[in-house]
């Protein structure tokens, strides 16, 4: 297949998938922000989280920056800035900050080196826990553990369920198609031979 076409097409596979800018620092205090598309949830106790970073054959400003500060932050994309949010997937040079090329708006918070996006309703801070070369084709999974955690109070149940549709929460498909969601239902805890109730 030629190369841009299998790459859309391997893509596309995996159907939906959360739309996150991954915020970073440098030792030097360079600000650095890029969109990924490969945030999972880990586990929850601890809170850990993990993202995909390609591989190193060209320079990956994220990942240098996790490495010399081991913390970052993971802002989630809405309705509103998605084309910013998009834009920083544009190859940048290391010196050149992508809040400032985008005109997303960059924040700071008490003990937290690694800046935020003013813009997004749902981010969290990590620390770096582990770095783990997948050696089939060379990317990187980069693991950290949530520290902190800011969101519209309104958007968070009372049993800690995020509605992330009420922050206008957008998803990607393939590399570059951006979708709004439309929530079917809330389903009880499945148990066998007893079907689900809508909650």
């Amino acid at each position: 297949m030629p190369l841009r076409y299998r790459a859309h097409l391997v893509n596309s596979l995996s159907g939906f998938k959360s739309a996150n800018l991954i915020g970073t620092i440098s030792n030097e205090g360079q600000a650095n922000l890029a969109i990924f598309s490969s945030v999972v949830h880990l586990g929850a106790s601890p809170a850990l989280v993990g993202f995909i970073s390609r591989p190193n054959t060209t320079e990956r400003h994220t990942l240098e920056n996790i490495e010399q500060t081991q913390q970052y932050t993971i802002n989630q994309v809405s309705d509103y800035f998605w084309q910013a949010a998009h834009q920083t997937s544009a190859r940048y040079n290391k010196n050149e900050c992508e809040f400032e090329k985008t005109g997303l708006s960059k924040t700071y918070t008490d003990g937290i080196k690694a800046p935020f996006v003013m813009e997004s309703q749902l981010k969290y801070a990590l620390k770096l826990r582990e770095i783990v070369p997948l050696s089939i084709n060379n990317t990187i999974m980069v693991i950290g553990e949530i520290t902190d955690i800011f969101c519209v109070d309104s958007a968070i149940n009372d049993d800690g369920y995020i509605d992330i549709e009420s922050l206008n929460t957008v998803a990607i498909s393939g590399l570059d198609s951006y979708h709004v969601s439309q929530r079917l239902s809330r389903l009880s805890y499945a148990k066998p031979n007893q079907l689900p109730t809508s909650l």
